[in-house]
């Protein structure tokens, strides 16, 4: 992969963080070591989505990217936000934009 497609990469997930922000999404302080260890998909059974993203994508993300690591070669965020979401289409819309640059990103260095 590429340094500009790592960079945008990596971009895209500052941009997650920051729409995580402005919804006022952002957690102070990190769910406990259970919750985080959650064996289900996107710790649905322990962690809100917003709290996955945080605490979990993010960060195992940024671990990839940085240490140069092999990447996913699918990503199916956005589809999983926008079920989570629903309710809240207008306010989600940066979001969304933001998780599916990163799943067409990921898809398109594979």
């Amino acid at each position: 992969m590429s340094d500009a497609h790592l960079s945008a990469l990596a971009d895209q997930l500052l941009l997650i963080e920051r729409e995580l922000r402005l919804l006022g999404w952002w957690a102070d302080s990190e769910p406990s070591a259970e919750a985080l260890a959650s064996p289900e998909p996107f710790c649905v059974d322990t962690l809100t989505f917003e709290q996955w993203l945080q605490w979990v994508f993010l960060p195992r993300m940024k671990v990839l990217i940085e240490g140069g690591y092999e990447l996913p070669t699918v990503s199916g965020i956005r589809p999983m936000a926008e079920v989570v979401y629903r309710e809240c289409p207008v306010e989600t819309r940066a979001l969304m934009q933001a998780l599916g640059e990163f799943d067409r990103l990921i898809k398109s260095a594979a």
